[in-house]
């Protein structure tokens, strides 16, 4: 059963100034089918924008089915014009290889699958039709697997858009963090760790925290590398040859900026309340206080891109999928922060639109 046609709402100058946002399923064989399903299955969520999912369809209605959800979405083919005037529109992609998604595991048919889906999401807003883009879970050894050189979604995404500088950030848990560095190991660390990688997430997430956040005056925090942030050179000299000459630079350029601060001190309650966004030197650093305080609710977001990029902060969960345990939480808050940083872009001024909060829990 489909949802009633999109072009019901044609009339309604309201539906029509909604954001759209292009969604990909992520593996289909993991949990990204069922946490979308379970999220834009709430009505609130669904009123604040307009949704293309790119994925099969058929692994849309087993999820619906397994959670007792009624499908609310309008299905097309891959080969109909997409056109979103209201609600949630599935444009399947069927290739005649549906039900291989029944094995939860990593295969090359995975990783071609959700490829595919990135694509056409990334085509829909290279296009300028999609205002943002939320990506579901996807397995980086499936796209090994499809022959795909990309590491993961932000690499790919950056190589379409011709994007040459971009941050990966997290926002959660009252917290909005940046990473200097991502995917390296710590004894590769000193090797790739230079005042650019540095500057450069200050300037992207002092950039968001305006445009996006609508924080007119945003103050950042940046933390150290080392124990006690290097202890005066005791316990290594990144802090002094590396951090803090980024730190003036971002000042240089009038970015209210402090730090370095020691990491294993600095998230109780009482330091980072008086600062908007922070950035982490490493991955675990600044994901540990974010996943401790918003597990079930934080959110990807990728800085320095010309278009809105949001994922929920987790992996296909193949261990759980297909059983109906997926908890929805982290691609809910993904969709409702595309959806609000795509309307305050549309918006003429930094006044049009409120700022958007940053999810609590």
């Amino acid at each position: 059963m489909t949802a009633s046609s999109p072009a019901s709402a044609l009339n309604s100058t309201t539906e029509l100034k909604k954001p759209l946002v292009a969604i990909s399923m992520g593996d289909p064989c993991g949990i990204g089918a069922e946490v979308i399903v379970k999220a834009l299955a709430d009505p609130e969520l669904r009123a604040m924008g307009r949704f293309v999912v790119f994925g099969f369809e058929d692994v849309l209605r087993a999820a619906a089915d397994a959670a007792e959800i009624k499908p609310y979405w309008f299905g097309v083919s891959g080969c109909d014009e997409i056109r979103v005037d209201s609600g949630v529109v599935c444009r399947s992609l069927e290739d005649g290889t549906a039900g291989y998604w029944v094995q939860p595991r990593p295969t090359e048919k995975g990783g071609l699958a959700s490829l595919r889906f990135f694509e056409e999401a990334i085509a829909l807003a290279k296009s300028g039709v999609a205002d943002a883009i939320v990506t579901g879970p996807i397995h980086k050894t499936s796209w090994k697997l499809s022959g795909c050189r990309f590491a993961g979604h932000t690499d790919k995404l950056a190589s379409d858009l011709s994007a040459k500088r971009y941050t990966m950030a997290f926002v959660g848990g009252g917290l909005r963090v940046a990473l200097a560095t991502t995917h390296i190991g710590l004894m590769q660390l000193r090797n790739r760790f230079t005042l650019g990688s540095v500057f450069q997430p200050i300037e992207h997430l002092d950039q968001a925290l305006k445009e996006w956040f609508g924080i007119q005056q945003p103050r950042i925090a940046v933390l150290g590398l080392n124990p006690h942030a290097g202890e005066g050179g005791l316990f290594g000299d990144e802090e002094g040859r590396v951090i803090s000459p980024a730190i003036q630079m971002a000042r240089n350029q009038g970015i209210d900026v402090e730090g370095p601060f020691p990491a294993d001190s600095f998230f109780t309650p009482r330091s980072r309340s008086r600062f908007d966004g922070v950035v982490a030197m490493y991955h675990d650093q600044g994901l540990i206080p974010v996943k401790m305080l918003a597990f079930d609710s934080a959110v990807n977001v990728t800085l320095g891109l010309p278009v809105v990029r949001t994922s929920p902060d987790h992996g296909t969960a193949f261990d759980i999928s297909g059983t109906n345990g997926a908890d929805p939480g982290s691609m809910r808050e993904a969709i409702r922060l595309a959806c609000q940083v795509a309307l305050r872009n549309q918006a003429p001024t930094s006044a049009a639109t409120p700022p958007v909060p940053t999810p609590a829990s």
